[in-house]
């Protein structure tokens, strides 16, 4: 029995085989019998598409540099935790470092 390959789908394939079956009405069994994806792939497609809908709607009225601005924000705001995080860790570990110096009768 022969390994079966998988089959790589472009984005530009996925959106061709969803357009298909949402404009053109095509039933999905006849776009899977054509394009050979099995339906589950089929519909995870289309879950995929319309979870990240309202995204298009927001990105088509910001600018570019309000996309980048937004990007951008959201790291800042990431590296700004870790930050946090790092200094708290460096906080309590030199003080741990120094109740063990006097402890030791080092200070």
């Amino acid at each position: 029995m022969k390994k079966q390959e998988r089959r790589h789908f472009t984005p530009e394939q996925k959106s061709k085989i969803l357009r298909e079956h949402h404009l053109d009405k095509v039933p999905v069994s006849d776009l899977c019998e054509k394009y050979k994806p099995q339906p589950s792939v089929f519909y995870g497609w289309q879950r995929a598409l319309f979870e990240r809908a309202p995204q298009v709607f927001v990105e088509s009225r910001a600018t570019p540099a309000e996309t980048v601005k937004r990007e951008l924000g959201g790291k800042v705001e990431h590296l700004e935790a870790k930050l946090l995080k790092k200094d708290a860790v460096i906080a309590e570990l030199s003080e741990a470092l120094v109740d063990l110096k006097k402890e030791l009768g080092e200070l």
